[in-house]
């Protein structure tokens, strides 16, 4: 029977989602405990894990709020166990928060219509130190405000080679963005933004370029400008990971998937 999870975690400890060869991808993590929670005779000792998809693979550093895999399984459980089975076996940084049973049809990445992403920017002269892993920051102030009008060019169907990085892999470099918004609360300053798919650092080179505009570095119709021009060299230095989150995957209906994993992400009255 295919399962489909919802999980969360947090990436500072880890390569990104994808299988490392150190070990230290949270897919390696989470699919040696999903091999343990399944158990002999199903799980061939000289490989003790259990190879599952996910929506979207998170960069080194990459926290998430809302994965979601999907994996076949060869026994059966009531949802309950999945969830507290497999978090006995699970390191403190990645949880399980829901599991459901679904049709054969389900497939975590191709299935999903649209994923959704927030970025934590502490503003603030000083370097972060408790939050240090859980947001990035600017020593500069910044003015959401001329943030949120420059991004308003994305939204919409566009090629984002810009924003690209070189080791990408789409086929295309077409996406279509939903919205994104940026908003202040306090010293923080919080980037939501919506797609059917991202490219590889694409978040993150947005957010590089949205920063320039609000430290004053870059007028506010540059952004525009280096959406225009489709190159690489046009935008920003990629912006550092720390503050980046997966917080949605949104199916259709028929396959009865939540959006959201529960609890909320600590920043949630922020968003």
């Amino acid at each position: 029977m295919r399962i489909a999870l919802g999980i969360s975690y947090q990436g500072a400890d880890f390569q990104g989602w994808q299988s490392q060869p150190s070990g230290l991808g949270v897919q390696d993590a989470f699919e040696a405990a999903l091999a343990r929670f399944i158990g002999a005779p199903h799980v061939q000792a000289d490989a003790p894990r259990w190879p599952t998809v996910c929506a979207g693979r998170t960069d080194a550093s990459v926290h998430a709020t809302a994965q979601v895999l999907h994996f076949d399984s060869p026994v059966q459980r009531d949802p309950a166990s999945w969830v507290r089975g497999l978090n006995t076996f699970l390191p403190p940084t990645i949880a399980v928060h829901w599991a459901q049973p679904v049709s054969d049809e389900f497939h975590a990445r191709f299935a999903a219509q649209w994923r959704e992403y927030v970025y934590v920017i502490q503003d603030d002269p000083v370097r972060p130190s408790q939050l240090a892993p859980l947001v990035g920051w600017s020593f500069r102030p910044l003015d959401a405000a001329a943030m949120h009008r420059a991004a308003q060019c994305l939204p919409g169907e566009h090629d984002f080679s810009a924003f690209r990085a070189a080791e990408c892999q789409a086929k295309s470099p077409v996406k279509l963005l939903h919205f994104i918004k940026v908003r202040r609360h306090g010293k923080f300053v919080l980037v939501r933004v919506r797609a059917n798919a991202f490219l590889h650092h694409m978040v993150r080179n947005i957010v590089g370029c949205l920063v320039y505009v609000g430290q004053g570095r870059w007028p506010e119709g540059q952004l525009a400008q280096v959406l225009g021009s489709r190159s690489r060299a046009q935008a920003a230095p990629t912006f550092a990971a720390e503050g980046l989150y997966l917080t949605g995957v949104h199916y259709p209906e028929v396959f009865g998937v939540p959006d959201a994993a529960d609890p909320a992400p600590w920043f949630a009255h922020l968003a």
